[in-house]
């Protein structure tokens, strides 16, 4: 397997566990290490800095900073703060934000597609440590330069779904990050729209994660993170999938998403989510970069965060 296998720091992990977690991940072989920015919890800028101070080798991915909440050039500082500390090791996504928290803090705009483009066309330039002006819709910056550009200047992905954000992922950035749940079928539809002609562009492919000798306790453990890909946000994820329209039927019937997801027949489970056994679980990544993701991201799910993560890479610990 050739794409880079990482997991996601849980966002609500308790204080005393966060930094044994981060550091577990690295002990454990893995390559990436995400964190979110969901509200309102931890920032992915302050999460980023503290792991990569506190490991030596594995790369940090934050997944995603939403464009509306932070001008682009204090955001380029920040971020080349630790490129610049930790060169090579840190990875940035930008996204649109969830709607309904962006509009809690007025920042959602008419036009999020055009925010984030020029949003990301400005961080790179900046970043690349060109002297920047730009006189957009949403972004304006003129003459900024950073007096201490990284050496080599992180990639800087989208968070993105639908047809037409996938499409501005392509023309301006180095790659993209697709929430989980992502099939096969979904990956090859985002890269159709997608369209980018250079051949660089990275997945990164994340999905709920559940690793157990049982299939029947992996699945139910997965079962909590596909509460929500009922909802109509998730729709882009599920219309390749040959059996949409009777999951859109299920969410319409099931009383709430608890329910809907208990309903969830097991086959659908096994396609929405990387879960099983250790074997099934390298062959569905296996799957998965096979039909182009670069990048490998899990949210593992179950009791003991810990214990879920050390299962996970003893699972994957001989995947090459």
């Amino acid at each position: 397997m050739t794409a880079a296998l990482g997991v996601v720091l849980p966002p609500d992990l308790p204080r005393e566990l966060f930094l044994e977690f981060a550091r577990q991940a690295e002990q454990v072989g893995l390559d990436e290490l995400w964190v979110f920015e969901d509200c309102f919890l931890r920032g992915g800028i302050a999460q980023a800095a503290v792991v990569l101070a506190s490991t030596a080798r594995i790369r940090v991915g934050v997944g995603i900073l939403p464009a509306g909440a932070r001008q682009v050039a204090f955001a380029a500082m920040d971020i080349a703060t630790l490129a610049e500390l930790y060169p090579s090791r840190l990875l940035v996504g930008i996204g649109h934000g969830m709607p309904a928290w962006m509009r809690q803090l007025g920042a959602w705009p008419a036009s999020p597609v055009t925010l984030l483009e020029e949003y990301i066309a400005a961080l790179r330039s900046i970043l690349a440590g060109r002297r920047t002006t730009t006189d957009g819709r949403y972004v304006r910056v003129r003459d900024v330069q950073l007096g201490r550009p990284p050496e080599h200047a992180p990639p800087v992905f989208a968070g993105v779904r639908g047809p037409k954000s996938l499409a501005a992922s392509g023309r301006v950035a180095d790659g993209t990050i697709l929430a989980e749940p992502v099939t096969p079928e979904y990956l090859r539809a985002a890269r159709g729209h997608i369209a980018d002609s250079t051949g660089f562009h990275q997945l990164v492919a994340y999905n709920v994660g559940a690793v157990h000798d049982s299939p029947s306790v992996a699945r139910d453990r997965a079962r909590v993170g596909l509460q929500w890909i009922g909802e109509p946000d998730w729709a882009p994820h599920l219309a390749p999938l040959p059996f949409a329209a009777e999951l859109a039927e299920l969410r319409a019937q099931a009383g709430g998403r608890e329910e809907f997801a208990r309903r969830l027949p097991d086959e659908w489970v096994d396609q929405l989510a990387v879960v099983g056994t250790p074997a099934q679980v390298r062959a569905r990544l296996a799957e998965l970069g096979a039909a182009g993701a670069h990048h490998l991201v899990l949210n593992l799910a179950g009791p003991d965060p810990l214990d879920a993560l050390d299962t996970f890479g003893q699972a994957v610990k001989d995947r090459d």
